[in-house]
């Protein structure tokens, strides 16, 4: 089990940054991924991007170039680093852990926090 808490949503202009964190309540050394993910109104939610327990990382097309995503293991924390946000990134962003243990996944998530680009 791994509770989640994510931090640093709020409201920010067209072109802005923010950064997201999400805190574990224990060590994510073990955790084979954990990532960030998004929900918009009306629509599903999507991955934004997610970070494997050995770096490697893997973003959403929409983001590439502007989200920068990074895991701390002595902090047990994740991070979502924002730039040159559009109206678009509008969301609830939801950061996510991945276990896998031989053929069973389990995932856990945060409550969400809130972005919202204005235009």
């Amino acid at each position: 089990q791994v509770q989640l808490v994510e931090s640093g949503g709020g409201l920010v202009q067209a072109g802005g940054s923010l950064g997201l964190s999400c805190a574990a309540s224990r060590s994510i050394f073990s955790i084979n991924a954990m990532g960030w993910y998004r929900q918009a109104p009306g629509k599903q939610r999507e991955l934004v991007a997610v970070i494997t327990s050995g770096g490697s990382t893997n973003y959403a097309d929409s983001v590439k170039g502007r989200f920068t995503i990074s895991r701390d293991n002595s902090k047990n924390t994740v991070s979502l680093q924002m730039n040159s946000l559009k109206s678009e990134d509008t969301a609830v962003y939801y950061c996510n852990a991945r276990t896998i243990r031989g053929v069973v996944t389990h995932d856990y998530w945060g409550q969400g926090t809130q972005v919202t680009v204005s235009s």
